[in-house]
């Protein structure tokens, strides 16, 4: 538990209590918090290691980055929310932020806009045809299934021919229109897309058997809650299949497949669906690439708690 005494001291300065702030709604690296803030790098590493020291922000390893967030006790990140009303440039950071949201998902978007209809003849890394038979072999789909980040579809299609209702989301519109028609060019009635991202997707509590992150998990800008909105949306009992890439160092991706994570450890995976609550979590590293830069493929598979 950081020191009150000391916490207050270091949130007295208006730089300080700004980058905290920013930390406390978004997860970060220097080079954001300079873009967002118009302060050079080196004071803003400076505060952070201040405020790593005190246990006031944490932060992970991405690739070449570090990104940091809050991990202020409640009762002061209340305090300094009251203490920003005297500090005039929050609401100008306040809109920079959101600026910086819109434009990871509109890359994001553009990415997989312009992907539309060829999957299957570009390279996507960590689509691994063997990796998608691990999880479909360990589950079996049936009931009410959701492929969450389904792009146009590939594998919500198989999922459509064992499952009573497949329910395809994806955030771009182009991918939904596409899929949309694929489904109804093969005969897929019982596949619907919709249009959501995979924070808020359009699902109802407790309706699913089983919700899918295929690829999708590390395109997220909160993984947790991702993986929160899943647990919500699946039924007690319910099943949530995880494929994504093991954690790389190849910082290319970002720009190339528009990832915002660097993919996640086995480790670091089981830890956030066991905080969401979910129970009988596997992982297993089911396929390596033997191409540079050697994306291995990893498998999470857990229940949500009857």
């Amino acid at each position: 538990m950081p020191s009150m005494l000391k916490s207050l001291k270091l949130l007295a300065d208006p730089t300080r209590l700004r980058i905290l702030l920013l930390l406390e709604r978004e997860s970060l690296s220097v080079a954001d918090l300079q873009e967002l803030l118009g302060m050079g790098q080196s004071r803003i590493s400076t505060q952070l290691s201040q405020l790593k020291i005190e246990g006031l922000v944490s932060d992970e390893r991405s690739g070449k980055n570090n990104i940091y967030r809050s991990s202020m006790p409640p009762e002061l990140a209340s305090l300094a929310i009251k203490a920003a009303a005297e500090i005039p440039e929050v609401s100008k950071d306040d809109t920079a932020l959101r600026h910086l949201q819109r434009k990871r998902q509109d890359r994001a978007r553009t990415y997989f806009d312009e992907l539309a209809g060829k999957f299957g003849r570009d390279y996507v890394p960590g689509r691994s045809w063997k990796g998608l038979a691990e999880a479909l072999i360990k589950v079996m789909a049936s009931g009410t299934v959701a492929d969450l980040g389904a792009g146009e579809g590939t594998l919500s299609q198989l999922l459509a021919q064992r499952a009573e209702k497949v329910i395809a989301v994806d955030l771009s519109p182009k991918m939904v229109e596409f899929g949309s028609e694929l489904a109804k060019k093969h005969g897929l009635n019982n596949l619907e897309y919709r249009l959501g991202d995979l924070e808020s997707p359009p699902l109802e509590d407790n309706s699913l058997d089983l919700a899918v992150l295929s690829q999708a998990l590390h395109h997220a800008a909160h993984p947790d809650l991702a993986v929160l909105a899943a647990h919500r949306a699946l039924k007690p009992g319910g099943r949530l299949v995880i494929l994504d890439l093991v954690q790389h160092n190849f910082e290319q991706a970002r720009e190339l497949y528009a990832d915002t994570w660097l993919g996640f450890g086995e480790g670091e995976l089981s830890a956030m669906l066991e905080k969401t609550d979910f129970a009988e979590i596997e992982t297993a590293v089911v396929d390596r690439e033997t191409e540079p830069p050697h994306f291995q493929t990893l498998l999470a598979v857990a229940r949500k708690k009857a």
